[in-house]
């Protein structure tokens, strides 16, 4: 596109960088605890949940290269992404709630979802240089182990 019309629509570069995650970047999770989580089965239930998510999935990594670059500057950028990642993780504590048949620590769970959402927003990143990801699938085998052994 050229750019007289999106300076037409953006008058400013602080105008693009309020649209763009507001169209391009979900602000809520994308799934229900039940679409990805398996009673019994915490390992299966994390790695539903990343597939499901996508996050490295998204069809522009220089979008995403911009957003992450652009949230240390603008807070408009960076309360989106700090939206995006508490959905998230609320969201893996709920799948976690589904999958562990247990009662466990909500201090422990809330760190087990806080770390699996590290990995995962850590492997949809490394795209942007071409580097190897983290074991997202190797991650939850740890998460679920720690888990399972976890209770109240």
């Amino acid at each position: 596109m050229p750019k007289g019309p999106v300076f037409y629509y953006f008058p400013r570069k602080v105008d693009i960088l309020r649209a763009l995650p507001a169209e391009r970047l979900p602000s809520h999770p994308l799934c229900e605890p039940v679409e990805v989580a398996g009673p019994g089965d915490p390992v299966a239930s994390l790695v539903a949940l990343a597939r499901t998510l996508g996050l490295g999935r998204h069809e522009s990594i220089v979008l995403r290269t911009i957003i992450w670059r652009e949230s240390g500057t603008h807070p408009e950028v960076r309360e989106h992404l700090k939206a995006l990642r508490d959905s998230i993780i609320e969201l893996t504590e709920r799948v976690l709630d589904v999958a562990i048949e247990h009662t466990i620590d909500p201090v422990m769970r809330r760190q087990a979802a806080q770390t699996f959402v590290a990995v995962v927003m850590d492997e949809a990143n490394t795209q942007r240089f071409d580097g190897a990801g983290p074991d997202v699938a190797g991650a939850a085998r740890i998460i679920g182990n720690a888990l399972a052994s976890e209770t109240t």
